[in-house]
């Protein structure tokens, strides 16, 4: 049997329930059967494996924490190489789907919206390297954050209030050390993601703190680039005080404006 119809026929071997072996986890019945090595390829061959493996875990059959089988019983029961259980194995902890480390069992993580950003960060941090690139992501968290400053005028409890002037005190301390105004910077923007009481935005925000650090860490300290920015988050800060949406969203807009500006004058970019 060819693995074109492995890939299709894969699902419904797996059927099976799983049990585990001292608290490890282990994977019967996974076998895929007449696997002819020399008519497909290694991708393939993982990708078959890497349907099945990711069914039992989106299932709920191999729990978070639960480690896989070893290379040799997973070989033996997809009838595959070692060489294809490892691309398997990375192809899964790309995805977010497990940790992996030398010498030990892959481990099942919790599958949540950081692992999901995660698995998107190698695509992303190519598409960074592209021309336009860091620009394009830029322009997505002004129009996300926008909505935020927005819903937070609107919405915003006293507890948020007090959260985000807490936030802004600490951005106002830090004004004469670079990097740790960078800091209570990243800290105020994460409280307005906070407002919303959406799971995703956070991890949206720690995403793109992650993939933009590299860029704002090669600006040269200003100080008076601090306090530009210290002030703009005072006026996001007093229009939401004040309920004003518009306000707020306006002044958020003339905020990353002028911060991308402060990067295409560093970097060059478009």
């Amino acid at each position: 049997m060819r693995l074109e119809r492995i890939i299709d026929t894969a699902l419904p071997l797996i059927g099976t329930q799983l049990h585990s072996n001292e608290g490890d986890a282990t994977i019967d019945d996974l076998h895929v059967p007449g696997k002819d090595p020399q008519s497909t390829t290694v991708a393939r061959a993982a990708d078959a494996v890497v349907d099945a493996i990711q069914a039992e875990i989106n299932a709920g059959r191999i729990k978070e924490g639960d480690r896989l089988p070893t290379e040799r019983d997973l070989m033996a029961r997809f009838d595959v190489s070692r060489t294809v259980i490892r691309e398997a194995i990375r192809s899964l902890s790309s995805q977010g789907l497990v940790e992996s480390r030398p010498r030990y069992r892959p481990v099942v993580k919790k599958l949540g919206v950081d692992s999901a950003m995660e698995a998107m960060e190698s695509v992303v941090l190519q598409l960074l390297s592209q021309p336009g690139g860091v620009r394009n992501l830029f322009e997505t968290r002004v129009l996300i954050e926008a909505g935020l400053v927005r819903e937070a005028a609107a919405s915003a409890s006293k507890g948020d209030i007090n959260a985000l002037k807490t936030a802004l005190d600490f951005n106002r301390t830090a004004i004469n050390d670079s990097e740790e105004f960078y800091k209570t910077d990243v800290g105020f923007h994460l409280v307005l993601y906070q407002i919303s009481r959406n799971p995703v935005l956070p991890a949206i925000h720690k995403a793109y703190t992650s993939w933009l650090a590299p860029h704002w860490s090669r600006m040269p300290p200003l100080q008076d680039r601090n306090q530009r920015n210290f002030e703009a988050h005072l006026a996001i800060f007093e229009a939401i005080l004040m309920r004003d949406p518009d306000a707020a969203e306006a002044e958020l807009r003339s905020h990353l404006k002028d911060a991308w500006e402060q990067v295409r004058l560093t970097f060059g970019e478009g």
